[in-house]
């Protein structure tokens, strides 16, 4: 058999892992060959192949990013989009099957074409943790520990100077990463679009950290709301979805702290370096693991299906199980950080 494989989306560790347990498994188990696709589904529609065999992907499980590229490109658009096109640029490379690798945009998409008659399977990725069907995705255990250790950095600056310190992290709909790497590294609040809190709220925790001695250490997700916002703060304009491009919430909320609690405050935004480098050890299995099940999904033919962890088995679940809503933090789980708050 002939696969093609792409990444689709933004870029995340664990990708070249992927694609290399697909590829070392589907050469040495079925003699299946590959093709990489170039710039996730823009390489789809204007027919962006490379060769992609047991050479390529050698000492690939540690590279961050992705050596086929990625972009945010809608497959249903443009002169050659469609999924008549898109079989048709299938057929002229003898490709049989599709392992579609992105997060909720890239699997509704993947499900799509399925139903018009494209074989695909797809590969949760998102550094978020916000696919439903997945206990954890690859990507997440890495911006965990980028920003943990983002925090670790910069409470021992914050309790130099008695400062008050807010470390914006990415999440755009849901607080997976906050609330980890906010527990891990000790943060005196965690803020999460799941649970908006009035600025007044967020003094008191500040002051009862100060009144301790302590330097306040506040997590707060980029698409967390303060009590009375609408929609998530942004002033970066739009992106390829017409979504807006989110960041500095922490920059907004920092200023409003020290008026209120005459607590020097200052923000930090991690903003990409969460995607970015060498995945973490656990990654680097996670991502193996599905890229490899990915190869048993094909042989069984499980079209429109996605490799999925439960617990710590690699199961089969369907894209539209996945991509059926968001997984959000319940609220049990923000009521156990909770008690560590102030």
């Amino acid at each position: 058999m002939k696969i093609g494989i792409l990444t689709s989306g933004g870029d995340c560790p664990g990708l070249n892992a992927v694609i290399r347990g697909a590829v070392l498994k589907g050469v040495r188990i079925h003699d299946d060959e590959f093709v990489g696709i170039r710039n996730g589904w823009r390489g789809l529609v204007d027919g962006d192949f490379m060769a992609l065999d047991r050479h390529s992907v050698r000492g690939l499980s540690k590279q961050g990013g992705t050596i086929l590229g990625s972009s945010r490109t809608n497959p249903f658009e443009g002169e050659h989009g469609g999924p008549e096109n898109i079989q048709k640029r299938l057929d002229a490379q003898g490709i049989d099957a599709i392992i579609a690798i992105g997060g909720e945009g890239t699997l509704a998409a993947a499900q799509r074409l399925t139903d018009a008659g494209i074989k695909i399977v797809g590969v949760p990725k998102t550094i978020d943790n916000d696919l439903a069907a997945t206990d954890y995705s690859f990507g997440f255990d890495t911006a965990v520990e980028i920003a943990t250790e983002a925090i670790d950095r910069l409470r021992t600056t914050a309790e130099s100077h008695g400062r008050c310190m807010v470390i914006e992290v990415m999440g755009r709909h849901v607080g997976w990463i906050a609330l980890h790497s906010g527990m891990a590294g000790g943060a005196h609040a965690i803020l999460i679009p799941e649970q908006p809190q009035t600025i007044e709220q967020i003094c008191e925790w500040v002051e009862h950290v100060r009144d301790r001695g302590r330097a306040p250490v506040i997590v707060v997700s980029e698409g967390f709301l303060l009590a009375g916002m609408e929609e998530a703060h942004s002033h970066k304009g739009l992106d390829a979805f017409n979504r807006p491009r989110l960041g500095g919430i922490g920059e907004l909320i920092a200023p409003m702290i020290e008026e209120r609690t005459g607590i020097e405050s200052r923000a930090t935004v991690l903003g990409h370096t969460q995607r970015g480098g060498a995945p973490s050890a656990y990654d680097r299995v996670l991502a193996t693991r599905l890229g490899m099940a990915a190869i048993d999904a094909i042989q069984a033919e499980q079209w429109g299906s996605m490799v999925s962890l439960k617990g710590t088995e690699i199961e089969i679940v369907s894209i539209k199980e996945a991509t059926g809503g968001l997984k959000t933090v319940p609220q049990d789980r923000y009521d156990e950080a909770a008690v560590l708050f102030g």
